[in-house]
């Protein structure tokens, strides 16, 4: 196309001053900054211009200046909303590593408040006067629930294992199963994180078979440590055998060799009673004589990002000196948030009661069916185009804990007759707050199981919002 037939084109879209003046950039100023809007206009008439130039003729889009407007509206809030923000967890996956794990206590976050907007004693010894260690604030709380000598706290268990690894075997062969070399998310996997730490690995045994012979076979001079990393994301079940912690802490003692072992995500309490699988509780792994234990903070123990380690004393001290430890080092929000989560674990009822990964993990299957139906009552009174029910449907864990869990449920299923689930799910995501939900068999699912108290209000005025109203683009078509 000609220039001058270009040139014709764009002079057909509106000027900046123009969209300015239209009503709904106006009601946006009166809450944005003036530099942000204009920007987002200039941005949006600019990408008009240079679909015009690269496709020789005038672009899809309606050039009147009421549509423009509306479309440097939209990414002027979008670029005003927080990249990071809250979600509606309605997936039922309790630790759900993409929307953020573990959600905290009341107590948590109100410490982690308290400590962000004032100085504090994170390395002050208030007593002596005089600089102090960050590791204190919690290592009393960790030692008396657990049992341990000493511990110490790192930003993630990730950071914990490579960490202790590399203080206690660097330059020297850790001796490992070969069904315990995991990979976690992120392609985090064992035996990358042993070479890293300047580790030698040494595999033993079989994928579905270790034998404590292997160990014995394996050690030799240049042994330094004996590794049992528990299968948290995974099981390997039928023709199965592998070494417990109590004998493989029985062979370190014998040949003088220190064990570690990554638990993953660790329990404090037992919750069999809840229909849980039995797991070993992080007392019951450490009274088995583990010299070091590693376990996350946001999974099953329900805190923010954090790796624990913990153990016997002298081992504990090797690894809080490594160089490595001032970069892992963790912070004084999430320490804040950390302790006050440990203290609740000081009263077996008080941690169920705040805890909200313990009470989502306890919570019986006629809770969440109350929770259900409570949610499509509401629902149903909006008259939409649409078929909902409740439906039995069991929840997971997540997280890479419990792999095998299921936690018996119901949950809300809810088909749109006007739009496809997965524009529907798309549309709930774009919501003020996002609804996440599960699609399954064409259907939208709402479990409850992870919905705290008050969501499922949330979780209606999103589905009212997107079903009940049609968007900006099709208002503005009609």
């Amino acid at each position: 196309m000609a220039d001058a037939q270009i040139q014709s084109l764009l002079k057909k879209i509106p000027a900046v001053d123009r969209l300015l003046d239209e009503p709904s950039i106006m009601a946006l100023l009166s809450r944005a900054p003036r530099d942000l809007v204009t920007g987002a206009v200039r941005d949006v008439l600019a990408e008009i211009r240079e679909k015009t130039i690269h496709n020789g003729r005038s672009p899809e889009e309606k050039l009147d200046p009421p549509n423009l407007a509306l479309k440097a509206v939209r990414l002027a809030e979008s670029r005003l909303r927080p990249s990071l923000r809250r979600v509606v967890n309605a997936t039922g996956t309790l630790i759900h590593t993409n929307l953020g794990r573990a959600p905290l206590s009341a107590a948590a976050l109100r410490a982690i408040a308290d400590i962000a907007v004032s100085y504090s004693n994170l390395e002050y010894d208030l007593q002596l006067g005089q600089r102090g260690k960050r590791h204190t604030h919690v290592e009393e709380l960790l030692c008396r629930l657990t049992g341990a000598e000493a511990a110490t706290v790192v930003n993630n268990n990730a950071g914990a294992t490579l960490l202790a690894l590399g203080a206690l075997a660097a330059g020297k062969e850790a001796i490992v199963s070969r069904g315990e070399l995991v990979e976690i998310g992120g392609s985090f996997r064992m035996p990358e994180v042993m070479a890293t730490g300047g580790v030698v690995m040494r595999e033993v045994g079989t994928t579905n078979k270790t034998h404590l012979r292997d160990y014995c076979q394996a050690i030799g001079p240049e042994t330094a440590l004996l590794l049992k990393v528990h299968t948290s994301n995974y099981r390997i079940v039928g023709f199965t055998e592998q070494v417990s912690s109590t004998d493989l802490v029985r062979l370190g003692r014998q040949k003088g060799i220190p064990v570690m072992e990554d638990l993953g995500s660790g329990m404090l309490l037992d919750l069999s009673c809840y229909g849980l699988p039995r797991e070993p509780t992080v007392r019951e792994t450490v009274e088995a004589g583990i010299d070091i234990l590693t376990f996350s903070g946001d999974k099953l123990l329900g805190g923010p990002q954090a790796g624990i380690i913990l153990g016997r004393r002298e081992a504990v001290e090797r690894i809080r000196h490594h160089p490595l430890a001032r970069a892992l080092r963790i912070d004084k929000l999430t320490l804040a948030g950390l302790e006050a989560t440990l203290r609740h674990y000081l009263d077996r009822e008080e941690a169920l009661r705040e805890i909200p990964i313990l009470r989502m993990l306890a919570m019986a299957p006629e809770k969440t069916r109350e929770k259900s139906e409570r949610l499509l009552a509401l629902v149903q009174k909006r008259g939409w185009d649409f078929q909902a029910e409740v439906i039995p449907e069991s929840s997971r864990v997540g997280g890479g804990a419990l792999p095998l869990t299921e936690l018996p449920g119901f949950a809300v299923a809810v088909t749109p007759l006007g739009m496809s689930t997965a524009l529907l799910a798309q549309r709930l995501r774009a919501a003020a707050p996002p609804v996440i939900g599960r699609i399954q068999e064409n259907r939208l699912l709402f479990n409850p199981r992870t919905l705290a108290e008050g969501e499922e209000e949330l979780v209606a005025a999103s589905l009212n919002q997107v079903l009940g109203h049609k968007s900006p683009e099709e208002n503005h078509q009609d």
